[in-house]
Formats: C-alpha cells, sequence, structure tokens
C-alpha cells in the first residue's frame, strides 16, 4: 500500500513577515502580506493598505477596531 502524502503547507517565501506599530504604541508582529503584493515602484508600501484591510476585518469581527499605524517594518529572518 502506497503511503499517503500530508499536504504541503505554503512556503515561508510566499509571504513576507511585519511587525506593525500602531498610534497608541501597540505592536502587532509578524502579520503576514503575500509576497506577490509587494516589489516594484512601490516597494513595501501595499503592505501598509493590506494590513489595514486585514484590521478592518478583524475589526469587524471582534468589535474592537485597532489604532492608526504608524510605522511597518519587515520583521527579522529567524
Amino acid at each position: 500500500m502506497g503511503r499517503s502524502s500530508k499536504p504541503k503547507s505554503k512556503s515561508v517565501s510566499e509571504f513576507v513577515l511585519f511587525d506593525v506599530l500602531y498610534d497608541d504604541g501597540s505592536r502587532s508582529s509578524n502579520r503576514r502580506v503575500p509576497s506577490s503584493e509587494l516589489g516594484g515602484l512601490d516597494g513595501d508600501e501595499p503592505a501598509r493598505a493590506i494590513i489595514e484591510a486585514q484590521d478592518r476585518e478583524i475589526a469587524a469581527m471582534s468589535g474592537n477596531p485597532r489604532g492608526r499605524i504608524k510605522s511597518l517594518t519587515r520583521s527579522p529572518i529567524r
């Protein structure tokens, strides 16, 4: 009998991780953004819009809105 193979997880390179600092001083680490959305002339700027959209979805489900994003930095690679 053949072994069933485990489904492969998404490659780490498919996503770029960002650390987010909000105006109120709170921090969110390792926020995932599809790497296909980044690069080009805009660099990492599209990540801000993607993370803001994620925050709106989370706020709609939890009822707790997030503050404005103060800064975005790529998470260090481990």
